[in-house]
């Protein structure tokens, strides 16, 4: 039975920030940052002096591998006017930043620091999309690595051992695809910002311009069974349910939880944060759940002092659309077996009872996998304070979301709790 951790002293976010997401071969990390960082600063309603802060905490996967460049930390502290004060890179694949966010929080609760940075970065589009492969099957199980079982494989063989137990299939992921891009429309920084039904209806456009035999898709699932538009990954896992390569940055203010109101009247609180860590393919007991996420759901719910059901809305680590459907599961949001009937029922959507992936998620909203675990913090954020747009979740009484990033193949997990109070 796990323990029922507390903080020694509350934290608050105060101010988040984030880049656009998406491929730019202009920019580099440096660039990225310095965009997340300004629009941080401006959302912190009563201001901060940059000199106030004490230590920045930054997720960086491996842009070691990337960019030829390691050592992050104190590049991002010269630029943003940190030196010479302390700055610490954290590396937990695809949880990254959400690994700096944590340690974050521990080092206010500790009562060491007041004011803490945390952020992530990760530039991979200066490499083509073999090499992108092959840096971040560097996060695989050793096994998993020899055997060339990339992360498309991976999640190919945790969909057909889903289909196999629970009766779905191929159509219910659409149902994932087909959400992530009606959200990711509606999000200013998303890389697609373009529902199925726009690429569809671009593609035929294109082809009776071109004067080419034109596609006669009936609708969005047509498309997306169509091989020659939505073309075979690592079966069944197809294009369309994979997330982009990418590029982009985010960060966020950290504070301890009485100095909050100096900086903002409506902050964000951490209530409960948990990790798990997990065995890789070779090891699973079951290929249709991963043990670190339950862990870590156990471990923050258990801090929080509440359960799934008081959850409003969370960001789940949807790197592939089966993933989306094992994730809400393992949270508790449904039970086993039932998270693709959620999605087909409508109960996930931005309108739904349990909004997923407001942002666009991973698939479509972008993955530079160091910027990841801190972005999903930003799209609560923003999603609480009822400052997300047109993608804003109804209701007017959003208090409690939650963020759940996975690294790896299911070796680290996080999951935390944000109220606004």
């Amino acid at each position: 039975m796990q323990k029922k951790r507390k903080l020694g002293r509350g934290v608050a976010v105060v101010g988040v920030g984030m880049s656009k997401f998406g491929m730019f071969k202009d920019k580099d990390s440096k660039d990225h940052f310095v965009e997340a960082f300004r629009e941080m600063t401006a959302s912190i309603d009563k201001g901060v002096d940059p000199n106030d802060i004490d230590a920045l905490y930054l997720g960086n996967f491996s842009n070691d591998f990337f960019t030829h460049q390691a050592h992050w930390g104190p590049i991002v502290a010269d630029i943003i006017g940190h030196v010479p004060k302390p700055a610490t890179r954290t590396e937990g694949a695809c949880a990254s930043s959400a690994l700096a966010f944590r340690e974050g929080v521990f080092a206010i609760a500790s009562g060491f620091y007041d004011i803490v940075l945390v952020g992530g970065l990760e530039v991979m589009s200066m490499r083509s999309t073999e090499e992108v492969a092959e840096g971040l099957a560097l996060a695989t199980i050793p096994y998993e690595g020899k055997a060339a079982f990339t992360f498309p494989g991976v999640f190919g063989a945790t969909a057909t051992a889903y289909f196999d137990r629970y009766q779905a299939n191929r159509e219910h992921l659409f149902n994932v695809t087909i959400k992530s891009h009606s959200n990711a429309r509606l999000n200013p920084r998303a890389q697609y910002r373009a529902s199925i039904r726009e690429i569809m209806d671009s593609k035929i456009d294109r082809a009776r311009k071109k004067g080419m035999e034109v596609p006669t898709w009936a609708d969005e699932k047509e498309f997306l069974r169509d091989p020659a538009a939505n073309p075979v990954v690592a079966w069944p896992m197809h294009l369309f349910d994979c997330c982009p390569i990418s590029d982009g940055a985010s960060c966020a203010l950290l504070v301890g939880e009485e100095l909050a109101k100096d900086f903002t009247d409506d902050p964000l609180h951490v209530i409960g944060i948990g990790q798990g860590s997990g065995r890789g393919l070779h090891a699973k007991e079951d290929l249709t759940t991963f043990e670190a996420t339950r862990f870590a759901a156990q471990e923050a719910y258990g801090m929080a002092g509440i359960g799934p059901t008081e959850i409003q809305l969370a960001e789940v680590h949807d790197c592939f659309s089966i993933a989306e459907i094992v994730h809400i599961e393992d949270l508790g949001f449904f039970k086993p077996g039932e998270g693709y009937k959620a999605v087909e029922e409508g109960r996930t959507r931005l309108d739904g009872p349990k909004p997923i992936n407001t942002s666009g998620g991973l698939k479509c909203k972008g993955h530079p996998v160091g910027a990841t675990g801190v972005a999903q913090i930003v799209e609560i954020w923003e999603q609480l304070r009822g400052e997300a747009g047109e993608r804003q979740v109804a209701g007017g009484d959003l208090r409690v979301g939650a963020t759940h990033n996975l690294g790896g193949t299911g070796g680290t997990c996080t999951f935390t709790i944000l109220e606004r109070r």
